[in-house]
């Protein structure tokens, strides 16, 4: 593809491809599903997306769900104008895509915003799911991913209820997630809020 391609968006290749997808009505056709489909769909793809984000970020993932479920609002808190950014960036990405501005302003966009929700918003449903799995006696990161998972296809039979959960899941994880990279959770930590010995009564 040569340098002009990129910047008109004339390209045989990823431009038709990301311009089909841009314009394909995805959302359309996911609001066409049945609510089975819907609860499957989406259940799939967070089941899969924490398996994968926790396999290749051990460190930082399991950091996040830790520090989210230590303090979930704040966590919210930071993580609400976080997801506005980069769903703010991701919309725009899509809208120049399909504007024919080309890839090379468009696919960048989309890529970052991609890059960032999808896995933190797993990282945030595997948070409230080990929580919730942790009240039936089943604390850990294989319980959490699956709880996590159910919850979020059971939101799946009404669309404004998942708008409203994969947002709170979505802000919940971005706002972990930028927490655990400043370690501004770490002077939170339960060993730290411990009683030194010599104040104990």
């Amino acid at each position: 593809m040569r340098p002009a391609e990129l910047y008109t968006g004339n390209g045989a290749t990823g431009y038709e491809v990301l311009e089909s997808l841009a314009a394909s009505g995805a959302l359309e056709a996911y609001h066409a599903l049945e609510p089975l489909g819907r609860v499957g769909v989406q259940f799939g793809v967070t089941l899969l997306l924490g398996l994968v984000v926790l396999g290749l970020l051990q460190g930082h993932g399991s950091r996040t769900v830790t520090t989210a479920r230590r303090s979930p609002i704040i966590s919210i808190c930071i993580g609400f104008p976080g997801l506005l950014i980069v769903s703010g960036l991701t919309s725009t990405g899509y809208v120049l895509i399909g504007r024919g501005v080309g890839t090379f302003f468009g696919l960048p966009l989309v890529m970052i915003g991609t890059t960032v929700l999808f896995p933190l918003v797993a990282l945030g449903f595997v948070a409230v799911g080990r929580a919730l799995a942790a009240r039936l006696g089943r604390d850990g990161l294989g319980s959490g991913i699956l709880a996590g998972s159910l919850l979020c296809g059971l939101v799946g039979v009404s669309l404004p209820l998942t708008v409203l959960v994969v947002s709170l899941a979505a802000s919940l994880g971005i706002g972990a997630f930028v927490r655990v990279l400043l370690h501004a959770g770490s002077t939170t930590a339960p060993d730290e809020r411990t009683v030194p010995p010599a104040n104990k009564i």
